[in-house]
């Protein structure tokens, strides 16, 4: 009866679009509460569900608020799913065990989503200072490996251009390997920057049931070094690696398409060469982009349509403007009162 059940949640999940990897996850989070509670959905109670998320969130290592709140509300769902008259499920376990399931999940044992931003407090924006050092700490790994001959000194450029390329247009790690020679656009209001004025992201975070987002991030002046960059490693340096007919940006040594988890070990071993804290991410140099962009002075909606976002509260939440640049708008608003005051006839108080 178990297995059945997981099998028509599995179908209902499939008809409404969802994604493989999100059916698996909530199948196995379903499967994992079952093995804790050593009894079957139609003898699940709400004290499981709080003994369950207790032992998570004890130990040496305990699950974020996001995540326990993810899982909550997948847990939720399926039991929705068990106890819908539509289904019948309830009818078949009062038929076979005497009992029906019940919904186990409520207001008083799930957590609320009352905090905006639940991300681990380490994710952070990158300083100037942060940056360079990254960026210089990757440009010193690809002069080591020249210099001892040895066999990585292409890998490590492609990785210097990689998170270069990452920060310039602040891609996320899908979105960066899933890049495509012509992905490199033109842009006829920037036509300086020749092919790199813009970047096609085919596959942008998608919402749930729908296909990826498409967006077109535009090359911006601030960080048009970029620009040369690029240029060489299409050019010149891709070529090393005999990729042949591969159509993607960031190649591997065996002529195949760069990994998600091959971008967080780049950036892991980059940071590490250049002594940053450990809790710094790959994903720190997209909210680098976002910060730096409202720092250069770019209204926000432009910067909400770079980076993707649908909501203008999201891309808010990954903003950490600099002291110098709340400093400057500080001056800017002193000097304007000032003027004001002195255009009236004023003395300042």
């Amino acid at each position: 009866m178990f297995d059945a059940m997981l099998r028509g949640w599995e179908k209902q999940q499939q008809s409404r679009l969802l994604t493989k990897k999100t059916i698996c996850d909530r199948l196995s989070l379903v499967r994992r509460f079952a093995l804790f509670t050593a009894t079957y959905p139609w003898e699940w109670t709400a004290e499981d569900v709080e003994e369950y998320f207790s032992h998570q969130l004890s130990g040496a290592a305990p699950l974020a608020h996001s995540t326990v709140r993810g899982q909550q509300s997948d847990l939720q769902m399926f039991c929705a799913f068990i106890t819908d008259g539509r289904y019948g499920w309830a009818v078949a376990c009062e038929e076979a065990f005497g009992q029906i399931p019940v919904q186990v999940c409520h207001d008083w044992n799930t957590a609320d989503h009352v905090a905006e931003y639940e991300g681990r407090p380490g994710r952070r924006a990158l300083t100037y200072d942060e940056l360079q050092t990254l960026f210089d700490a990757a440009d010193d790994l690809v002069e080591l490996k020249r210099k001892r001959r040895r066999k990585g000194m292409l890998a490590a450029w492609r990785d210097a251009v990689m998170i270069k390329q990452v920060y310039a247009y602040g891609t996320r790690r899908r979105e960066t390997a899933m890049l495509d020679l012509p992905d490199l656009r033109h842009n006829p209001r920037a036509k300086q920057y020749g092919r790199f004025g813009a970047l096609e992201v085919r596959f942008g975070k998608a919402s749930r049931g729908s296909p990826p987002k498409r967006r077109t991030v535009l090359t911006v002046p601030e960080t048009d070094w970029i620009v040369p960059v690029l240029e060489e490693w299409v050019d010149e340096v891709r070529a090393g690696f005999s990729p042949g007919g591969h159509p993607a940006l960031w190649v591997t040594e065996r002529c195949g398409r760069i990994s998600v988890r091959r971008l967080d070990e780049v950036f892991a071993a980059i940071r590490d060469h250049a002594g940053l804290p450990e809790e710094l991410e790959l994903h720190c140099l997209r909210h680098t982009y976002i910060t730096h962009l409202i720092e250069f002075g770019y209204p926000e909606r432009f910067v909400q349509q770079q980076v993707g976002h649908v909501y203008a509260s999201t891309t808010a939440l990954y903003t950490w403007v600099s002291d110098e640049y709340r400093n400057r708008l500080l001056e800017a608003s002193m000097a304007r009162r000032l003027e004001r005051m002195n255009t009236e006839g004023l003395k300042p108080r």
